[in-house]
């Protein structure tokens, strides 16, 4: 590892142990639109929420970096879960601040081909969403939330630990589903 690597993993490391920063988008506060680049199954493509919301709720996950531990086991968590978000009409997509030839490795490897990864190199939209590292806000915190068709949050989850996840934005997809007019 070279020294520029060693820096980077002890500063990981560092944000990792230090508590998670709050997030500001509270249950009920509109959800702030974004598009950005993304991959699903290696290939990438143009994400926009306003087009996804068109189809049902979004579960929208940041998470640190791609291919490091925890965040490779929350996206096999959410890969495993994706077909039963499908089922209730929900979009799952993740966001980082990774690049896009890094998210269209991580999309296939850790992602199993289930689910979009966007990238958010400048860190807009994990700043938009409140979603930044307290000791380096240009890195996503690990915070899901989960937005309804009219653009509200209907869930905000944060937690360093990928376990909890996918159970907590299940449980608002499943009650928005058991509530929505048909």
């Amino acid at each position: 590892m070279n020294s520029k690597s060693t820096r980077f993993a002890t500063a990981l490391a560092l944000a990792l142990a230090l508590p998670a920063a709050h997030a500001a988008l509270a249950v009920g506060a509109a959800a702030p639109d974004f598009n950005a680049d993304a991959a699903l199954g290696g290939q990438a493509f143009h994400f926009v929420l306003a087009d996804a919301l068109k189809k049902g709720p979004v579960v929208l996950y940041f998470y640190p970096k791609a291919f490091t531990s925890g965040c490779t086991v929350e996206a096999h968590q959410f890969a495993e879960a994706t077909p039963k978000f499908a089922a209730l009409g929900a979009t799952v997509i993740g966001m980082s601040n990774d690049d896009i030839e890094t998210l269209k490795k991580f999309s296939v490897e850790a992602c199993r081909n289930q689910f979009a990864v966007a990238a958010d190199p400048g860190a807009k939209v994990i700043k938009q969403y409140d979603a930044g590292l307290a000791i380096k806000p240009d890195m996503a915190n690990r915070i899901s939330y989960v937005i309804s068709p009219q653009g509200k949050v209907l869930l905000t989850y944060t937690s360093m630990d990928p376990d909890g996840h996918v159970g907590a934005a299940m449980k608002a997809v499943q009650e928005w589903k058991a509530s929505a007019k048909p």
